[in-house]
């Protein structure tokens, strides 16, 4: 596992489940959001309002944000557990209804663990 970094500038929501901070594209670990966009024909995608979605995720990005990464995805994406103020931000967008729990993609059951 790669060490916790703090992130010390911005960060934005790009979607329900991933940040950009610094330049570095970040998919939160374990969960799937609401598309922005119309979903691909080939994909099976989490029902809900996509701009709703980010727009959650974007109310929690200020503070002090940390960031534990896990690995990066087949996009080249960062894999990663996010804190905002020692909250898990992929917890919270579960507990809003802004995202759903995925567990083949969470990486040894880390956010099942942290969302207790």
């Amino acid at each position: 596992m790669l060490p916790l970094a703090l992130i010390l500038a911005s960060c934005f929501a790009v979607d329900g489940d991933t940040l950009r901070c610094d330049g570095e594209r970040i998919r939160l670990l374990g969960i799937d959001a609401p598309e922005i966009h119309e979903c691909p024909s080939f994909r099976q995608c989490v029902p809900g309002d996509g701009q709703a979605s980010k727009r959650s995720l974007q109310t929690m990005m200020g503070g002090r944000i940390s960031v534990q990464r896990v690995g990066q995805d087949r996009y080249g994406r960062t894999l990663a557990q996010v804190y905002v103020g020692g909250r898990n931000v992929a917890c919270e967008q579960i507990r809003r209804g802004q995202a759903v729990y995925v567990e083949r993609w969470d990486n040894g059951g880390l956010l099942a663990a942290d969302c207790r």
